[in-house]
């Protein structure tokens, strides 16, 4: 994983990432979701791509926002499932990194309308 400042977001999900069309091509997280993963597996701080999201979104509560569509950029995707958390968590995080995560992974979205999105973009629901 390596952060960027812009992707592109086609139907299989961001330029350059290993993702397929479909439900999961895209994962989005909270970044206010952050403190909390990390204070429960007990670190100071936990930097977005350790957690293999692709997009950190701020100020906007996903869960409250599932059933509608969500603008990223000039992109538009679709809530489709929670993400789980991975067994590659415990390594990451530490010892109880995977349970750490639950509630807090983010979600799984399908691609609506490719597009390009950045840092500092809007993201509206739609």
């Amino acid at each position: 994983m390596r952060a960027v400042d812009s992707a592109g977001i086609e139907a299989d999900g961001l330029q350059g990432d290993h993702a397929r069309p479909g439900k999961r091509a895209v994962t989005l997280i909270q970044a206010e979701h952050l403190p909390a993963i990390a204070a429960l597996s007990g670190l100071d701080a936990v930097a977005p791509e350790t957690l293999r999201r692709n997009i950190v979104v701020s100020g906007l509560n996903l869960t409250a926002a599932r059933h509608r569509l969500l603008r990223v950029g000039s992109a538009v995707l679709r809530f489709s499932v929670p993400c789980a958390p991975c067994s590659r968590m415990e390594a990451a995080l530490g010892p109880g990194g995977y349970n750490a995560m639950r509630g807090h992974g983010g979600w799984c979205m399908e691609v609506v309308e490719p597009g390009r999105a950045g840092l500092g973009d809007a993201v509206d629901v739609d």
